[in-house]
């Protein structure tokens, strides 16, 4: 069971995989809806923490570059799936955030997850919403945690616009234009580790200021 999860998670990280899955089996709108659930999934249930977010979009991008898929529709789809995959996740924790945090630890659930979220989200307060998008895991939690603590939610949807559409037309357009490259295709891994880095730099230069200014 693991080992096909394993093997089904690398092949929707892996360009001519995909592409091959694409064309065999989730054929057509199977295809888009598969992906648009996905990041569904990852965004909006606490459970999909695990998911390829970031690696997955890149290679949607790589995929639409190679022509087997629609850039501006799968961008579009992706986008709405973010956000609403969001406000499941807000709803969920003003709903039942205090159940949930009291919930004891499980193989694919840890309180650990949320209580990284939480000092994420008391450090930056409502950028957290944006700054999430573009962290594993964290990703996942910030709506919920956002929920629990009551965001106004005409705020949360505020920060949710930028960040949901900034992940994802960064990731996505990042593959489609780089994707043809020779040396990105033959080093696919660790071009998406460096994409992630670079995402994330940002996060840590606020962190390294605010410890340099206490």
């Amino acid at each position: 069971m693991l080992h096909s999860l394993l093997d089904f998670l690398r092949t929707l990280t892996t360009p001519d995989r995909l592409i091959q899955f694409l064309a065999t089996v989730m054929t057509g709108w199977w295809g888009y809806g598969l992906l648009t659930g996905i990041v569904f999934a990852e965004t909006g249930l606490l459970l999909g923490f695990f998911l390829p977010g970031d690696s997955l979009l890149f290679t949607v991008g790589v995929v639409a570059g190679a022509g087997q898929l629609n850039i501006g529709l799968i961008i579009a789809l992706l986008i709405c799936a973010s956000m609403i995959g969001d406000w499941s996740g807000y709803m969920i924790g003003r709903k039942t955030g205090p159940a949930i945090f009291n919930r004891p630890d499980s193989r694919l659930f840890k309180q650990e997850y949320l209580t990284r979220t939480q000092a994420f989200y008391d450090k930056h307060g409502g950028k957290t919403i944006i700054y999430a998008k573009f962290v594993p895991i964290i990703r996942t939690f910030a709506p919920f945690v956002a929920g629990v603590a009551r965001m106004k939610y005409s705020r949360f949807l505020a920060f949710d616009v930028f960040g949901g559409v900034g992940w994802v037309l960064s990731m996505t357009l990042a593959g489609y234009f780089l994707g043809g490259i020779p040396l990105i295709r033959a080093n696919f891994e660790k071009v998406v580790i460096l994409i992630v880095v670079i995402s994330v730099t940002p996060i840590l230069f606020q962190a390294l200021k605010a410890r340099f200014q206490t």
